[in-house]
């Protein structure tokens, strides 16, 4: 399973270098378009290789995607947490509740009686 994995990783590393080395012609970044960086006054340019600024964006979707994923479950995670709550007040109340039948009795005979 272990060799597997490396494999998995070795093949998407190859692929990724294959990527870079095909796309490796600069390409200009601007954050706001021509038009409205005349409004902006203000219009920075990067000049990046086109493999960085696909695995920047890449990257920018993968985090979005997670971070969105974990505010969707958060009502999930909370519902969780309150059943877990529930459950160990409920296990108490059951050692509880057996421990006030089995009171006044002989320990042998209660605890065949618990086995049963």
């Amino acid at each position: 399973m272990r060799y597997i994995r490396y494999a998995s990783i070795a093949i998407f590393a190859i692929a990724l270098v294959l990527i870079a080395l095909a796309n490796r012609a600069p390409v200009t970044l601007r954050v706001l378009p021509d038009e409205m960086a005349g409004l902006a006054a203000l219009n920075p340019t990067y000049d990046l290789p086109l493999f960085l600024v696909i695995f920047i964006g890449i990257l920018a979707g993968l985090i979005v995607g997670f971070i969105w994923e974990w505010i969707r479950e958060a009502g999930e995670r909370a519902a969780a947490a309150r059943q877990m709550r529930e459950l160990a007040s409920l296990r108490a109340e059951v050692k509880r509740l057996k421990g006030e039948k089995h009171r006044g009795k002989d320990e042998v005979l209660a605890l065949l009686d618990e086995a049963s």
